[in-house]
């Protein structure tokens, strides 16, 4: 055996004995997480007809999301005062409660109830996971495991929509909340033993915590009450509501993000205001289509997650060509891949539109639609997450992964909690399910062309790229 071959064999694997266990763990732990998000937009249609909750349709998602914010940085708090072991148990638990209080549910609100439970354990969950990564791993097996976090979206991404669709359609939509439970028994006891021996962290800045923790729960609050608000209009208390909520949330929402965010500055703040547009506009796209080729197209539910699953797989192709072009060019073209990938998803956005609109099938344009939506994220949410990170100083890499994380789900709770606004609205003006989906489209386009407009602003480091060829599927 030659030296080199000597050093290959003894190169460690996060599959290796010493980690093996968990990294089997963290991966199912965020496949499950991953699989509730794409199996509940394919079944959200049935559950919002079955619980005569069409008007409150968005909040299904936005719950979820919104409260993920909160369960990020309470539990990142909690890892820093008790450690990880209790801190994984505890967003299981809750994870869990989450789960069953949806699977169970006999009315909207209780549904919307568990799902906000769902999105606490979820958010807590990625934070422990996260957290084991860098305290667990070597630095040689670090990029290693954060990549297999990526490839642990993809089998979800895959089957999850159709499982659902089926699960949904021949047995019940609660089954698809309850079947994942046995997956998170497994990676429990895959995990625990593991983080058990994990250190605590030394203490953070307890005032700098603090302010973030209380500034993700006024966030979340005033998000809240302004979509409440929205979902009641044209009503007086809709109006004075969505005022509150948005004097709420304003001051929080400038502590989280970088300073200059909402000027467009260029750089970091230009970088995350553009993800923050396009990622809104895909996923809440992504959710109504499905609303709107179940009720008004009449598709069935495992047709419908199909076409979902379409556009992820579409993602990964384009993540995959996305890190090849990057290794050829050493990152060079990243400012302009985005400027394609939102191109993409403005022609995606604008067929789905006219496929909906359409009397007649318009099922394959809004099924090739979903691709080219897909294609397109898939080239720019990598390349922004890889050119953020450049704008990193040394030892602010997490700081900024956080607002990344952060101004994902965000984004995507808040356009959704719009979207399902606008489909209350017309439900109340007697316009139809149909209006109130291209109003909502209509929407998301509006907030893909300002995400290309701000891309301009994107600027990158003259440095060595960072990030390589790593594939941030986020």
């Amino acid at each position: 055996m030659t030296s080199a071959s000597a050093s290959e064999a003894i190169q460690p694997s996060i599959f290796g004995a010493p980690y093996r266990a968990l990294t089997i763990g963290i991966i199912l732990a965020i496949s499950t997480v991953a699989f509730e998000g794409l199996a509940i937009t394919t079944v959200a249609p049935t559950i919002a007809q079955e619980l005569n909750g069409l008007h409150l349709y968005g909040w299904i998602f936005s719950a979820f999301l919104l409260n993920q914010i909160i369960g990020t940085i309470v539990m990142g708090k909690r890892i820093d005062k008790h450690g990880v072991f209790k801190s994984m148990i505890l967003s299981f638990v809750i994870f869990v409660v989450g789960i069953v209080v949806a699977a169970v549910s006999s009315h909207m609100l209780i549904l919307i109830i568990g799902r906000a439970f769902q999105g606490f354990g979820a958010g807590a969950l990625i934070t422990c996971v996260y957290y084991s990564a860098a305290v667990h791993y070597p630095d040689s097996l670090r990029t290693k495991i954060l990549a297999s976090f990526s490839m642990a979206f993809v089998l979800p991404a895959l089957i999850g929509p159709y499982i659902a669709g089926y699960a949904a359609a021949h047995v019940s939509w609660r089954f698809v909340f309850l079947m994942v439970l046995p997956i998170i028994v497994i990676a429990l006891v895959l995990t625990l033993p593991t983080f058990r021996t994990l250190p605590a962290p030394r203490a953070s800045s307890s005032r700098k915590q603090n302010y973030k923790e209380l500034h993700s729960i006024l966030l979340a609050a005033g998000t809240g009450i302004l979509l409440t608000g929205l979902g009641w209009l044209p009503n007086w208390k809709g109006i004075l509501l969505a005022i509150i909520g948005l004097l709420i949330m304003l001051k929080p929402l400038s502590k989280l993000l970088p300073e200059g965010t909402f000027a467009i500055a260029s750089g970091l703040p230009a970088t995350i205001a553009t993800r923050g547009m396009y990622v809104a506009c895909y996923f809440a796209t992504e959710s109504f289509v499905v609303l709107a080729l179940v009720e008004v197209k009449g598709l069935s539910e495992e047709l419908a997650g199909l076409i979902v699953a379409a556009g992820a797989l579409s993602w990964s192709g384009a993540a995959w060509l996305l890190s090849v072009l990057d290794a050829r060019d050493q990152g060079k073209g990243r400012k302009i891949r985005i400027h394609i990938g939102v191109s993409f998803i403005i022609v995606g956005v604008a067929l789905v539109i006219a496929a909906i609109a359409s009397t007649g099938g318009g099922i394959i344009i809004a099924a090739i639609s979903q691709i080219i939506i897909g294609f397109g994220a898939g080239l720019a949410n990598p390349t922004t997450a890889a050119i953020a990170l450049q704008h990193a100083k040394a030892g602010e890499e997490g700081e900024v992964s956080a607002i990344l994380q952060f101004i994902d789900s965000f984004s995507i709770g808040l356009s959704i909690g719009i979207s399902g606004a606008l489909v209350a609205i017309s439900n109340t003006f007697d316009w139809g399910i149909t209006t109130g989906i291209v109003m909502v489209l209509s929407l998301q386009l509006l907030f893909a062309i300002i995400s290309f407009i701000t891309s301009f602003r994107v600027t990158k480091k003259k440095s060595a790229v960072q990030a390589g060829t790593t594939n941030i599927m986020s």
